[in-house]
């Protein structure tokens, strides 16, 4: 076989795509909210998506002390205790985050990169199947964000993890109101299910007004640093 025919053959070759982001996943945690779960979330995500870089030290031991949680819980299962396995991998891994801060922020400000972009390949319709080529951009771009400004890497997580909340807890709401209705409707879950660019909008749209206000309020914070 030639390199002519290699070249035909690779032109006719389709990218088999498949469902990479879990929707179903994604559904079932926003509609597993009860209407005043859904207030709260909101409330405290706008507080988190506005201020959290006055509080992103007790933040960035919470996320960490949640991911080791889980963690534990995944190890304690295969030993037999999960209780005490999450216990354990909440107290390491908060511990260690606190001494370990700036290097946290940094991890945290390369997973919120790697949400954005990869967030935006999906938006654009490209195949699922490489969606890690989008979020690993992003990765890199926040990591090496951080190490440059690490203020950046605190205004974008924040702006993020505040941003998630405030989302999953007014689609809830809407879903909820669409509920009510006398003929009900399902706006919410089609858009969802249906249009690739509704996640990662009303996700970003909130992330970039976070970032632009959270800017403006840490200048304005003479006495504030890292």
């Amino acid at each position: 076989m030639n390199f002519t025919s290699i070249l035909a053959q690779a032109e006719t070759t389709v990218i088999e795509d498949v469902q990479v982001v879990p929707l179903d996943a994604i559904w079932s945690q926003i509609t597993a909210l009860s209407w005043l779960q859904a207030v709260i979330a909101v409330s405290f995500g706008i507080v988190y998506l506005l201020y959290g870089w006055r509080i992103f030290r007790i933040l960035v031991v919470i996320c960490f002390g949640l991911f080791g949680m889980y963690l534990g819980i995944k190890f304690g299962a295969k030993t037999g205790s999960e209780i005490w396995g999450g216990v354990f991998g909440l107290a390491i891994f908060a511990g260690l985050s606190a001494p370990l801060m700036k290097w946290c922020v940094s991890i945290l400000g390369g997973a919120a990169g790697g949400l954005l972009t990869g967030g935006l390949w999906y938006a654009f319709g490209l195949p699922q199947v490489y969606l890690w080529a989008g979020a690993a951009v992003g990765v890199v771009a926040g990591g090496m964000m951080s190490f440059i400004i690490l203020k950046s890497a605190v205004m974008l997580f924040t702006s993020l993890g505040g941003s998630l909340i405030t989302v999953v807890g007014m689609l809830r709401l809407l879903d909820l109101y669409e509920a009510t209705k006398e003929v009900p409707t399902q706006w919410i879950h089609n858009s969802v299910y249906n249009y690739d660019w509704f996640l990662p909008v009303v996700l970003i749209v909130p992330t970039m007004i976070g970032i632009f206000a959270q800017n403006r309020f840490i200048k304005h914070a003479h006495k504030w640093e890292f």
